[in-house]
């Protein structure tokens, strides 16, 4: 009986945390990142608080991996993030590396 009340505590436990985090990435992080797209899609080099956002992301995105492992529900959404996150950085530094260029020509 105590083993079953853990069990559940445990999922419990889980549901509360991916709960948060589908509302943190709704309400939060899907904005943010969905702006830096647009800002990078522009030809914009990120700014300082876009680089702490990003890092923060991959932070967390590490600690909450094992969470999500076992909830295979979420592997399109989680991909779905990875994608956009990459095709962010690649922008990133294809801007990064044209307004170097711009720079050195000019």
């Amino acid at each position: 009986m105590a083993q079953n009340l853990q069990v559940m505590t445990k999922q419990s436990k889980e549901a509360g945390i991916i709960t948060v985090l589908m509302l943190r990435l709704e309400q939060e992080r899907l904005p943010m990142a969905l702006d830096i797209m647009a800002k990078v899609d522009r030809g914009e080099r990120l700014g300082d608080w876009d680089i702490v956002f990003l890092e923060k992301v991959c932070i967390d995105a590490r600690r909450t991996r094992s969470l999500l492992d076992g909830h295979h529900e979420y592997d399109v959404l989680v991909m779905s993030m990875i994608h956009l996150y990459t095709m962010i950085t690649d922008k990133a530094l294809e801007n990064e590396r044209q307004t170097q260029t711009n720079a050195y020509t000019h």
